[in-house]
């Protein structure tokens, strides 16, 4: 199980045809986060790290929305706990905790974390079409309009609320270096390039 950031080195996963999965977008719940408050329509937009993917609109699921409970340029690293886990992985990643997620980011950003406030945009999803069932990705071809913007702050008690266990650390490096050395998929490195080295 991989869960990739926009930001994250290209995939090979094929946006979805089927009609199973064009049902999944019909039904779910779509946002897309921002520090900006008023947002009145979404522009298809292309990544410069994402070559692989035309210009697009992207959003976030209801299920994995919390890892977007950060500012836009917080660097971390999301852990999720698979359904079947080896003990060497539990044992690196998940000893001495029963979180089933956990979220390390740099101690430097706690007052950031703190302070901020998000909004978040809930869009229609008529015109969605799945990236990425495990990130909770999906990508619209067209302009969306929101369908409505909610305040969203204090984000380390809704993180916790959620059951996410929140770490702080002076570097991310050597948990992604760890995580890199393994063969361990399931995870998440978001905004990686304004860690600290």
């Amino acid at each position: 199980m991989i869960t990739r950031s926009p930001d994250s080195p290209p995939t090979s996963i094929p946006l979805s045809t089927d009609w199973r999965m064009r049902e999944q977008v019909r039904r779910a719940n779509l946002y897309h986060f921002s520090e900006e408050g008023s947002i009145d329509r979404f522009i298809p937009r292309e990544k410069q790290n994402r070559p692989d993917v035309p210009a697009v609109v992207w959003a976030i699921d209801a299920e994995h929305e919390f890892t977007y409970f950060f500012p836009r340029d917080c660097p971390r690293i999301v852990l999720r706990r698979p359904e079947q886990i080896s003990d060497k992985h539990a044992q690196l990643f998940f000893s001495h905790t029963t979180a089933n997620s956990i979220i390390t980011v740099e101690q430097d950003w706690y007052a950031r974390i703190s302070e901020q406030t998000l909004y978040r945009y809930a869009l229609d999803a008529s015109t969605f079409e799945l990236f990425d069932a495990t990130a909770g990705y999906y990508v619209s071809h067209q302009p969306v309009l929101p369908l409505q913007v909610d305040e969203i702050s204090n984000l380390i008690e809704r993180l916790l609320q959620r059951g996410i266990e929140l770490r702080f650390t002076t570097s991310l490096y050597p948990l992604r270096e760890a995580i890199l050395a393994s063969d361990f998929d399931g995870f998440g490195i978001h905004r990686f390039n304004n860690a600290k080295k």
